[in-house]
């Protein structure tokens, strides 16, 4: 018995893309091929068989077509050819399933709505009753996840031993939340997000179909922003085709995505590259002029780096070139979570963009190690002249008799030539002019004027190009804790230059108030280390912290 024609001559009004394109075959699911061919082959056996199983999950992210895929498999089964996997679409049963709220043998219950016990009885009892004209009354519960527990213990036998006239599809986005009891007794087909390149193929058909032309990359712009959901895709061209008057122009997607130009973002990866912080900075302003969405700037951002990480690697650069833009991609993701968490996005975005351009100069450490290992060793033309790496032995000479003790004419005036030269040059003027002028320095110097009083708090300060050395009471090493811990800072070292031109080095000491050096700290005998001093100064570190391991 068929239904009558008054239940699917009524056209359902198709207001949005969405719904004019909901796919009604299989062949029209797009992305989800494994479940499709799975079902395919089903339905071939049951047209065989004349068996087929009688419960399904359908389990996918929003978009992916789970519900439109349960319509498809309702009409399949009930086709007056069927089943079968390509329904005709003209008889009865297979119009009626264009407008499941008009067919009597296709009920569609929304789990978000009706999650209690008692509906899930009423659901039981309805699926003793006969189907009205067709072949199966199929069940639709959409957001299955949604039931209470004790509807999923009310469900569990209908499910499980279902009349044979009754069909359960099962839909959800939360695989995890149904239970264990439940999925063992289905058939579970993942939905999986759709790849861009098949959402923005199915978007180029649906503008053909309507006429709309489109330029560019507006298309792909469209598809990535639905995020592997055909039916987000679809959402978003009908609102893009309105703000363009009927077309699709890709400033008209950018617009209405929040989406920054491609130009600003290609300009901020260069920027990033050369570590150009000035135009970081100016294009932090642009797009803050813009109103442009900071997340979506990140996302695309951070899209470029990895597209262009892939074309380093496809390149086989070298593991230098390739870790350097690495390490970058690395700090942007790492700052992701900051700017959605944050009510200032643009002091996150500008901090992470200035941080980021600084890793292009930065030496990995085991090339800091390296060029200080071989710094502590005098080349030629540091010394010209110098003595020799290894001291020859000098000849044995025959003492001279006994005698008169004169001291020879060369010993008591040395010749010129070989006068010594002296290995450090003192600065004029009086220790009090240089405690006030290392102390108007650091005054002056933003971020370090706490740090003003040090030189003033100083026993002894000599000026030792190129070398700065205090020496300080041992009872004030408490109080100087952050002027020894910048002492090696590059910022303090540009400040203390300004009065003293060519200083690279400050060296600190303080008193031992016991004489014997039992109280010295650990961090005061690392920091007399040479090597570990250059490599303080080469890296520009600090130590904040020394523990002792065993």
């Amino acid at each position: 018995m068929t239904p009558p024609l008054a239940l699917w001559e009524t056209e359902p009004l198709m207001t949005t893309l969405a719904l004019k394109y909901r796919p009604r075959l299989l062949s029209d699911l797009v992305g989800q091929e494994g479940s499709v061919k799975a079902l395919a082959n089903a339905l071939k056996r049951a047209k065989e068989s004349g068996k087929i199983h009688q419960a399904y999950l359908f389990a996918g992210l929003r978009g992916t077509g789970k519900t439109s895929t349960a319509r498809i498999l309702a009409r399949a089964l009930n086709c007056v050819e069927g089943p079968t996997a390509t329904p005709c679409g003209v008889c009865g049963p297979c119009r009626a399933a264009e407008q499941p709220d008009s067919s009597l043998d296709i009920v569609e219950i929304d789990a978000a709505s009706r999650a209690s016990v008692a509906d899930a009885r009423v659901l039981r009892e309805q699926a003793q009753t006969r189907p009205a004209f067709c072949r199966y009354r199929v069940y639709i519960i959409d957001e299955v996840h949604m039931l209470s527990t004790e509807a999923f213990n009310a469900l569990l036998k209908v499910i499980e031993e279902p009349p044979p006239h009754a069909i359960f599809v099962l839909a959800t986005t939360e695989l995890q939340d149904v239970p264990d009891t439940i999925k063992s007794r289905v058939q579970i087909f993942p939905f999986r997000l759709i790849p861009v390149g098949l959402i923005e193929g199915r978007l180029k058909h649906v503008c053909e179909q309507e006429g709309v032309a489109f330029e560019g990359e507006s298309l792909r712009l469209v598809a990535e922003a639905g995020q592997g959901s055909m039916r987000d895709a679809l959402t978003i061209l009908d609102r893009v085709i309105s703000a363009g008057d009927g077309k699709v122009v890709e400033e008209a997607v950018r617009e209405q995505l929040g989406i920054v130009s491609a130009h600003l973002v290609q300009g901020v990866m260069s920027a990033l590259a050369i570590g150009d912080t000035p135009a970081l900075v100016e294009a932090c302003r642009e797009l803050a002029e813009q109103g442009a969405d900071w997340a979506t700037f990140w996302r695309e951002l951070v899209l470029a780096f990895r597209d262009r990480l892939e074309q380093e690697a496809r390149a086989a650069r070298g593991p230098e070139e390739l870790l350097r833009w690495a390490r970058m991609l690395n700090l942007l993701l790492s700052r992701e979570r900051d700017l959605r968490d944050s009510s200032l996005p643009r002091v996150v975005v500008e901090l992470a963009l200035i941080t980021a351009a600084q890793l292009p100069h930065l030496a990995p450490l085991d090339a800091l190690v390296s060029g200080m290992a071989t710094s502590n060793v005098p080349r030629p033309s540091d010394h010209s002249p110098g003595p020799p790496l290894v001291p020859s032995r000098a000849p044995q000479v025959a003492p001279a008799p006994e005698g008169p003790r004169r001291r020879p004419a060369a010993a008591m005036k040395p010749p010129a030539a070989l006068a010594p030269v002296p290995a450090i040059r003192s600065v004029p003027g009086t220790s009090d002019q240089l405690r006030r002028a290392c102390s108007e320095a650091l005054r002056q110097a933003p971020g370090l004027r706490a740090l003003a009083s040090a030189p003033q708090l100083a026993a002894d300060l000599r000026w030792e190009s190129p070398i700065l050395r205090f020496r300080f009471p041992g009872n004030v090493r408490q109080t100087l804790q952050d002027f020894e811990r910048e002492k090696a800072s590059p910022h303090l070292l540009a400040a203390l230059a300004t009065a003293l031109p060519g200083l690279k080095a400050v060296e600190i000491s303080f008193d031992d108030p016991g004489g014997s050096g039992a109280d010295e700290r650990p961090e005061d005998r690392l920091r007399r280390e040479p090597a570990f001093q250059d490599l303080l100064r080469l890296s520009g570190g600090e130590v904040l912290e020394i523990r002792r391991e065993g």
